[in-house]
């Protein structure tokens, strides 16, 4: 009888997994959040409970840093999971892939999606965000003349920046018309920037519920904050509340404080700077006086009397008169010694006429004896090479009785071989040249 395969532990858990996924698709669950751990590589483990039952669950970093809330122990939520097994422990638990705060589910997937959608078009790059001015000239909000923003806004910037104008384009920022008026803002700011002296642009709110900020979550919104000339800074709700108004604008601020320091922070920085400048350039000028001062001091102890300076000078020039006059004596000196020395060398150097005469007769009666030499010795050698050739001339050859055979084409003939019976050779004598037939041959040996 065969026995039954055997199992690893691995081996089962991997199974145990592979059936609980296939049987359980990625579905909406709802319980309430407990022993809730933030690790320090960004992933989210909790457990998921109700009343009578509970699951762990993992929301890896990739997921969990897109919350639009921070999740906390006791937060009823519900989350798009798939039921799956940690194989390593033998764990069932549920992978997180999207979370939602309960009752309000439709409007989060409203969000999810929207946001999705202009992401994906690029509405949201970085990119295309454009830089704030570091000193603007004006600021223009956007924002209800009731909302508690206005007056943090109001506060802010006069504690930071009490110098810089402030240009409200009011709007409702809750309520159903809220998103239209807001778009009307938003455009209304951008076309009268110029004239309004503004180059930055606030859309600020107060903290609230997802309902209440719903009106940021509006597309034409958006659309049109991304269409404004200006940069825009949006300062909407608390530090954990995310809406699309956010992702659109160029800067985010955790809440309408942050926005106003956002776009204060350059002239903030100049003016602590200026604080600290000023010491520095007090002492820096102080010390540029006290150096001049001790220039002066020392230019005004080298001033002296012009009579003085006439009584110095007139004796000044007495001393180089005398020198001159030294000096022009023993240049002269030098110039004589000079002029004697030279004279005796050139004494010296003078040649002797009569002597060099005779020595110039006897080269050239020296040089004439040997070019005749020359002369008789090239003749004599020139007549033994004319003997020479004498001997070698074809002619002398055959006026010795040699004689030369040539074939009818006028070749050499060299060898008997090269002729034949019948053959007409011509015979060249010292005298003439004789027309012949050969009769026969005979070789050597």
């Amino acid at each position: 009888m065969l026995s039954a395969p055997i199992l690893t532990v691995s081996a089962l858990n991997r199974l145990a997994r592979q059936a609980l996924e296939a049987a359980l698709p990625l579905m909406w669950i709802g319980g309430e959040i407990s022993n809730l751990t933030r690790a320090a590589s960004g992933h989210l483990y909790f457990t998921l409970k109700d009343s009578d039952a509970q699951v762990r669950c993992a929301m890896w970093r990739n997921k969990a840093q897109l919350l639009p809330f921070r999740p906390e122990n006791g937060m009823r939520i519900e989350v798009r999971a798939l039921a799956t097994l940690y194989e390593a422990r033998g764990d069932y638990q549920l992978n997180i892939e999207s979370v939602r705060q309960a009752g309000i589910g439709n409007l989060f997937e409203a969000f999810n999606q929207l946001k999705d959608r202009l992401a994906a078009e690029g509405l949201f790059d970085a990119g295309i965000k454009r830089p704030l001015p570091r000193f603007p000239r004006g600021i223009g909000l956007v924002t209800s003349p009731a909302a508690a923003a206005l007056r943090d806004v109001l506060v802010t910037l006069a504690r930071r920046a009490p110098h810089l104008p402030l240009v409200l384009y009011p709007a409702p920022v809750q309520g159903a018309d809220a998103a239209p008026r807001l778009v009307q803002a938003v455009a209304a700011a951008g076309r009268r920037a110029a004239r309004d002296g503004i180059d930055v642009l606030l859309l600020v709110r107060g903290g609230g519920s997802l309902e209440d900020l719903w009106s940021f979550n509006d597309e034409a919104l958006a659309r049109a904050l991304r269409a404004c000339p200006l940069p825009v800074v949006s300062g909407i709700g608390h530090e954990t509340d995310f809406t699309i108004a956010d992702f659109a604008a160029d800067l985010r601020a955790p809440t309408p404080t942050g926005a106003a320091e956002l776009v204060s922070a350059g002239w903030h920085a100049a003016d602590q700077e200026l604080a600290t400048l000023g010491p520095r350039l007090e002492r820096g000028i102080q010390r540029q006086l006290e150096t001049l001062a001790q220039r002066l001091d020392r230019a005004s102890l080298r001033l002296v009397h012009p009579r003085e300076r006439l009584r110095q000078t007139s004796t000044d020039l007495d001393a180089s008169a005398v020198r001159l006059q030294r000096a022009m004596k023993h240049r002269l000196e030098q110039a004589c010694f000079r002029q004697s020395t030279l004279a005796l060398r050139l004494s010296r150097q003078q040649p002797d006429l009569a002597v060099a005469w005779r020595l110039g007769e006897q080269l050239g009666q020296r040089l004439q004896h040997a070019a005749q030499a020359n002369l008789q010795q090239r003749r004599t050698r020139l007549e033994t090479l004319a003997s020479h050739l004498q001997h070698l001339c074809p002619e002398s050859v055959l006026a010795r009785g040699y004689a030369i055979a040539r074939d009818s084409e006028g070749r050499v003939l060299r060898s008997v071989g090269e002729t034949s019976a019948g053959m007409a050779v011509d015979v060249q004598l010292a005298d003439g040249t004789l027309h012949a037939r050969v009769t026969g041959t005979s070789q050597k040996g």
